[in-house]
């Protein structure tokens, strides 16, 4: 089979450097991932881009996540409502505006995204393998905040409880440990 006038619509550019496979009576080709086309910025070489998303895609990707109101905070706070418990939501009067506040009971409880928060050993956090000159900064600085805001909350009379987003796989284990931290 020959898969020239197939590839007629590909610039020469792509055509040189296009893979082809024949499996059964279906062609799959195998493109090259997109590179960011910028300048490089360290040592003269070309960064290359591990991310399948152009540039432009990848910034509209990331403008949809939110810091509030997340998914997985979501389930949290259903669950905790559903054991009976009420709550304020980030309250700006503590540090680090928490996700749910007890004021009754001097507790608050934070759910971190696994990424975010660079939870370690979690399958669910990976360090990017791009713009790393962006990237570490960055999760290093909301780390150290988060040990800032832990420290401020303890040293205020307050009690907290870190959520982590892989934890809500096991919805059972994550609500009796709520139970248990806000019965204490």
């Amino acid at each position: 089979m020959r898969i020239e006038p197939y590839l007629a619509f590909l610039t020469p550019t792509y055509h040189s450097v296009l893979t082809t496979t024949i499996v059964g009576c279906y062609i799959a080709w195998v493109m090259p991932r997109r590179n960011s086309g910028e300048e490089p910025s360290h040592g003269g070489k070309k960064e290359v881009s591990y991310d399948p998303l152009s540039p432009g895609e990848r910034s509209e990707r990331m403008k949809l996540i939110r810091s509030k109101n997340t998914k997985v905070e979501m389930v949290v706070r259903r669950l905790t409502h559903a054991m009976g418990y009420r709550y304020r939501l980030h309250s700006k009067a503590l540090p680090g505006s928490p996700d749910m506040v007890f004021p009754a009971r001097k507790k608050v409880i934070f759910v971190h995204g696994c990424f975010w928060h660079q939870h370690e050993n979690c399958r669910h956090y990976r360090m990017p393998r791009s713009k790393l000159d962006f990237w570490l900064p960055r999760l290093e600085s909301n780390k150290r905040r988060d040990a800032k805001v832990y420290e401020q909350i303890k040293e205020s009379g307050w009690r907290y409880l870190v959520v982590w987003e892989c934890e809500l796989k096991n919805r059972e284990a994550v609500a009796n440990h709520i139970k248990s931290f806000l019965e204490e």
